[in-house]
């Protein structure tokens, strides 16, 4: 479990596109609802909407451009350099569209969150929305979870929970489950700023009990 500490906690968020999760979770902090700062937001494309949300907010952005890197290791080299210029106690996925080298998930291993736009373990990886649709699934969702060198399977923390409407497409999925994302992903990382939130032995504990593997559930 994280210290208490005096001062708020430094969170890095990482991003690759709009970064709306970025911005609810910044929100959430400018309005104290957690005792945490987001100092720095990091982007591994240039010109992206979320670093121009980011500096609306007065909030230091930099642009780790992966193109102009030959490997995969020498961007995440780069990109921790980049990151531990802040300190940060976290270090949060909001829509960060890379495939992360094992060494840097090791660097973060217990400080390092995600989200995923599926009822993990279901549905890892692209076009979740498409497939659950195509599955005739009856719920759909959103995780968010530790990292871990798998892709997408972390131990989870909590899920936002919703009905697959009959009328339902791929789009209107999309909107109805990225409303739960910006509601969740705050409750998450205020749990973690609080200390109420850990990985231990590559299980996700919250208030020093273990989660189950859904995590937690908010059924809408």
């Amino acid at each position: 479990m994280r210290e208490e500490q005096a001062e708020p906690a430094r969170i890095v968020i990482l991003i690759s596109g709009s970064g709306s999760n970025m911005l609810a979770i910044a929100e959430s902090c400018k309005k104290q609802e957690m005792d945490a700062n987001v100092v720095a937001v990091i982007s591994n494309r240039p010109g992206v909407a979320g670093i121009d949300r980011a500096e609306q907010l007065n909030i230091e952005t930099q642009v780790v451009d992966h193109t102009q890197f030959s490997t995969r290791e020498e961007f995440d080299v780069n990109l921790i350099r980049a990151i531990d210029e802040h300190s940060p106690d976290l270090v949060i996925l909001a829509g960060f569209m890379r495939i992360l080298t094992a060494d840097f998930v090791r660097r973060y291993k217990g400080r390092l969150l995600n989200i995923h736009p599926s009822l993990l373990p279901k549905y890892k990886g692209l076009h979740t929305h498409k497939r659950a649709l195509e599955a005739d699934d009856k719920e759909h969702g959103v995780t968010v979870h530790f990292v871990s060198e798998d892709l997408d399977g972390g131990p989870n923390i909590i899920q936002a929970v919703i009905p697959i409407l009959d009328d339902d497409n791929e789009s209107s999925l999309q909107s109805r489950v990225q409303l739960q994302e910006h509601i969740i992903y705050p409750i998450a990382v205020k749990w973690f700023t609080q200390g109420r939130l850990s990985m231990l032995k590559g299980d996700a504990y919250f208030d020093n009990e273990p989660l189950p593997e859904n995590g937690l559930q908010l059924t809408s």
